[in-house]
């Protein structure tokens, strides 16, 4: 199981090396309006399956809308640590 932590260290790793085969250096690539526009998506399919689909369908969806804020903070140079200040 990865943790919020591991999967932010793999993402800032993968940016920082470039990795070509990486689909969060295309999206980083595309730059922050675009991260934040699936950040966007990503929520309201959260929300949806919160609403109508099952519990599990729900975490899957959580678990891609922490995916994409996570590739949101790296665009935006933001760290883990900026964000535990304000929780």
């Amino acid at each position: 199981m990865k943790t919020f932590e591991d999967l932010h260290n793999e993402l800032v790793t993968k940016w920082a090396q470039k990795d070509v085969d990486s689909s969060t250096v295309d999206r980083l690539n595309a730059g922050i309006h675009e991260v934040g526009k699936k950040v966007l998506e990503e929520a309201a399919e959260a929300w949806m399956a919160a609403e109508y689909e099952s519990p599990a369908r729900t975490a899957e969806e959580i678990a891609q809308l922490l995916y994409h804020t996570q590739v949101l903070m790296i665009a935006a140079d933001v760290s883990i640590e900026d964000v535990y200040r304000h929780l």
